[in-house]
């Protein structure tokens, strides 16, 4: 039951009846804070111009009536103008009666829509860092959130296979390479690729340095120094489908992959499919001409194709270059305009970082311009980065915190935490595995999902994986201690209760029985909002809540066997709420701990 939205509607018939038809918002509910008695408040003042008396009579009169009429409303208490109500026990106990019954609970009916989420998008000459790390999870998160919301989703990764700087990879390696490979090296297909391109960087740099000793300014040395030169003509080769050039690329490419599959199996994400810029970017050439048809795009006389957007306070932008190569706008017009048609889409959703806010911005208003009507369906979830303590990381320089090496860091860190707290005590070996691996990356997942997508973080590995506080190892252990005490009640004969006898009911279960029936409006929340945040921060509050319950109120050594019985369907349901929240972030719980 929606209790908001059920309070909202017997206050509005008893403020009707007292005082004639108000506006819809006049009549303000909240949550009751935490420091007063009640579940629900009703903020009296903007009633006040009806009732035509003070607020602290008004307050009166109103509870008064709410008390009389609604049998779910126990007490009320007035503070001022505030009208604090208490519903009573058993209105709770058939809370949460209609929760155990309930296997879908938290799920929202279907929608009907077709939702894709694109994340990912990596770069084929380097391997994942921190930063893919965040829009990975961000994005599988996201499209979690918005299934459980009732929609049809698809999950996407757009692969940038193609360009210069796939080409100063290819050409550092045919230079420097002496035919290295992921087997001769012993590395990860995608760290070999990665080393080449900064391979390719550090070689770049000397040039110009060398250049500019010879007397040419510092510009005009970027553009004359040889190996950009030859990355360019490499460039232009793969799109002529030099043999060669095609080859190396497709070899290089698969080193890569296989890197990359590796990487995305141990953080746990997935796609639906997989587009390759290698596949899109002539679709959007023909797009490009098509703008040039209808005059909403020009040429240069470099032969260049732009769109100028100065009216809509931007500026001119490049679609295609003058050598007729493509630049990433283009490929995104291609890509867009197949999916929508393929894939027949209600909405489109880009998992990128806010450096990007720019572009997104252009692709939408080119689309509107070209007569596109789903451009308006398009969104942009702009994520802020992730920052070290150290600072921001370069690819380039080779300064980047790689993905692989943090994930393996934050299991050992978890082995070892959990070592020194005696948690894995009794546990098999492959029981201890999993566990370090599973806390490990609810720590990681945990840390970067509970802030706001749209926040820059600070990325901290020994705040996450500390076992008190706001992090994913507090949940997870909260987790295991409920199951802990399930099994015990189980293998004691002891079942839990399927009907809730509200009468027994105290507060603090009252007030964790509240905690649970929101979690269906804030799955709906994340959901509208695209923001994994909300469900951690849920999460951990009812988790808190919980370890609050559970050591003021024992379970095992509870001699009323009907209160036993009520307290272990409650902390199962807590368990289980706690597990699906955690799922839509895509961090698993174990069963001990």
């Amino acid at each position: 039951m929606d209790i908001e939205k059920f309070l909202l509607d017997k206050v509005t018939a008893t403020v009707t009846s007292l005082y004639g038809e108000v506006a819809p918002e006049a009549i303000q509910l909240q949550k009751t804070r935490k420091e007063f008695e009640g579940d629900m408040t009703l903020v009296v003042f903007p009633l006040l111009r009806a009732s035509r008396k003070k607020p602290e009579q008004t307050a009166e009169e109103i509870g008064q009536a709410l008390v009389a009429s609604t049998p779910e409303i126990a007490s009320y208490n007035v503070i001022k103008g505030f009208l604090n109500l208490s519903l009573s026990g058993a209105f709770w106990g058939q809370q949460l009666s209609d929760i155990l019954a309930n296997p879908t609970f938290g799920q929202g009916t279907p929608t009907g829509r077709h939702i894709m989420v694109e994340y990912s998008s990596p770069n084929t000459n380097k391997p994942l860092h921190l930063g893919h790390i965040r829009n990975n999870l961000l994005g599988y998160s996201v499209a979690r959130i918005l299934e459980a919301d009732g929609n049809r989703v698809m999950k996407v990764n757009l692969v940038n296979d193609r360009g210069i700087h796939i080409c100063k990879s290819m050409l550092a390696w045919q230079l420097f390479g002496n035919g290295e490979t992921p087997a001769s090296s012993g590395m990860k297909g995608d760290h070999l690729v990665g080393k080449y391109y900064v391979a390719f960087d550090k070689a770049y740099k000397e040039q110009i340095k060398e250049l500019m000793a010879q007397g040419m300014d510092e510009d005009t040395a970027k553009k004359e120094a040889p190996i950009m030169k030859q990355a360019q003509e490499m460039l232009r080769k793969w799109e002529a489908k030099d043999p060669e050039i095609y080859g190396l690329w497709q070899t290089m490419n698969g080193w890569v992959y296989e890197g990359f599959d590796k990487t995305y199996q141990e953080m746990g994400v997935s796609f639906d499919k997989v587009y390759y810029e290698s596949q899109t970017y002539l679709l959007g050439k023909s797009i490009v001409q098509e703008g040039l048809d209808k005059g909403i795009f020009f040429r240069k006389e470099d032969g260049s194709v732009w769109i100028d957007l100065s009216a809509d306070g931007l500026d001119q932008k490049l679609l295609l270059r003058g050598d007729g190569t493509s630049v990433y706008m283009t490929q995104d017009l291609g890509t867009a305009y197949t999916r929508f048609k393929e894939e027949n889409l209600d909405d489109m959703i880009y998992v990128v970082g806010n450096e990007q806010n720019y572009h997104f911005q252009v692709l939408k208003l080119i689309l509107s311009k070209l007569g596109y009507e789903w451009a308006d369906h398009i969104t942009h979830l702009s994520y802020g980065m992730v920052e070290l303590p150290e600072g921001k990381m370069k690819s380039r320089e080779g300064t980047v915190v790689d993905a692989d090496d943090l994930i393996e860091a934050m299991v050992e860190t978890a082995r070892e935490m959990s070592q020194e707290l005696g948690k894995l005590d009794g546990l098999s070996q492959e029981e201890i595995h999993d566990i370090c691996h599973m806390v490990g990356l609810g720590a990681l997942k945990y840390f970067i999902l509970k802030v706001d997508p749209r926040k820059t973080m600070l990325f901290d590995p020994k705040e996450s994986i500390d076992f008190n506080g706001n992090t994913g190892p507090f949940i997870q252990y909260t987790h295991a201690r409920i199951k802990s005490v399930l099994r015990k009640a189980a293998e004691a004969g002891i079942v839990p209760a399927t009907q809730i006898n509200g009468s027994l009911l105290v507060p603090e279960e009252t007030a964790l029985i509240q905690m649970l029936t929101e979690y269906p409006a804030t799955v709906k929340a994340a959901a509208a909002n695209f923001s994994p945040a909300l469900i951690a921060n849920y999460v951990y509050e009812l988790a808190k809540g919980y370890n609050g319950y559970y050591h003021d109120f024992p379970i095992m050594r509870e001699s009323d066997p009907a209160k036993q019985a009520l307290r272990l369907a409650l902390s199962a349901t807590v368990a289980r709420i706690i597990a699906s929240g955690m799922a839509l972030l895509g961090i698993g719980v174990p069963e001990r701990m």
